[in-house]
């Protein structure tokens, strides 16, 4: 049996172990915005009846503007994590590579299916042979991003031999130029996943998007079923991904300054990152990692790299000293 992963926000555990009340711990183990947007009104409807289609068409349509995907509507789906499960259905799994370190729950879903997947290190690693290649684009936990002509290359090179190109954008609200969204539909081997409650700050919503060709998406929306999506989360996409959003990215990027600084001052390596999260390099991350438990902050840690801490982004300036006054006592 392939082991279950260990992801961030594990607060109630941490309290267990540490010690607390959950509620009263500083959560820095995710990548999620800090400061969730205010909601807009949701109509009782939507709580009230099974979700309608025109929701779901109204999303679409919302999602379409935002990701800037021309020609394709995306599809709603409930989290990401929904559509990695699906991915060893399609027919190219059998001979899938994933660019790693990265996220997960990829190798895992394909291990899982019996389905050999290996992790490589490069795109210039990959061989005849690789058939569905996995990118997380900018990548979680380092940050790493292709660029798009790149990533195009690697479609058509894939497309030659009946490949697919599945790239993950869950970090890619913060820079859209970076996003393949505005190509997807000239690419008809490429499938992208979208993270929703990231950037908005509203993870528990457990709202995604899937951008592909609609021969794509229709078997994705077969294989999730009727009403997969909940009408309030289908509203609110719509609702939000309408409005504006510079004044989100803003206060991420001072929220992340704010990290850095702390970060610095702390005398930490940041060794890559995106917009939501900074990663560390430190031989004693260990030590850190329960230091700061102790303090009732959680960040996250790596069993594959366990120099490694990640650290998300604090809410405000008081938690901007919380997590300063812990590192002030520090020692080994």
């Amino acid at each position: 049996m392939t082991s279950r992963i260990v992801h961030g926000g594990g607060i109630t555990a941490a309290a267990r172990l540490y010690g607390g009340r959950p509620e009263d711990w500083l959560d820095l183990s995710t990548g999620i915005n800090p400061n969730p947007i205010a909601l807009p009104e949701i109509p009782l409807s939507t709580w009230h009846r099974l979700p309608d289609q025109h929701l779901a068409e109204r999303a679409r349509e919302a999602a379409r503007t935002y990701y800037r995907s021309g020609d394709i509507r995306p599809l709603p789906v409930p989290g990401t994590q929904s559509v990695i499960q699906l991915l060893p259905r399609l027919g190219s799994a059998g001979n899938a590579a994933i660019l790693s370190p990265t996220y997960g729950e990829y190798a895992r879903t394909f291990a899982l299916a019996g389905l050999p997947a290996p992790g490589i290190a490069k795109i210039d690693d990959l061989t005849p042979e690789h058939k569905l290649v996995v990118v997380v684009n900018p990548n979680n936990p380092d940050g790493r991003t292709l660029s798009v002509e790149r990533l195009q290359q690697l479609h058509d090179r894939l497309r030659e031999r009946g490949g697919m190109l599945v790239v993950d954008e869950a970090f890619g609200d913060m820079d859209p130029e970076s996003s393949l969204a505005p190509h997807a539909a000239f690419m008809p081997n490429l499938i992208i996943f979208r993270s929703f409650g990231k950037f908005f700050g509203l993870a528990g919503l457990r709202l995604g998007f899937v951008i592909a060709q609609d021969s794509i998406l229709e078997r994705f929306e077969d294989w999730l079923g009727p009403w997969a999506v909940s009408g309030p989360a289908l509203s609110l996409a719509t609702s939000l991904m309408t409005g504006e959003s510079a004044s989100i990215r803003n206060r991420i990027l001072d929220r992340r300054s704010a990290l850095a600084a702390v970060l610095r001052r702390a005398k930490l390596k940041t060794i890559g990152g995106t917009g939501l999260f900074a990663l560390v390099a430190d031989d004693c991350a260990s030590d850190i990692y329960s230091h700061l438990c102790g303090h009732h902050i959680l960040v996250r840690k790596f069993d594959y790299a366990p120099n490694w801490l990640r650290f998300g982004l604090a809410p405000d300036e008081e938690a901007d000293r919380r997590l300063a006054r812990a590192f002030e006592d520090y020692s080994i």
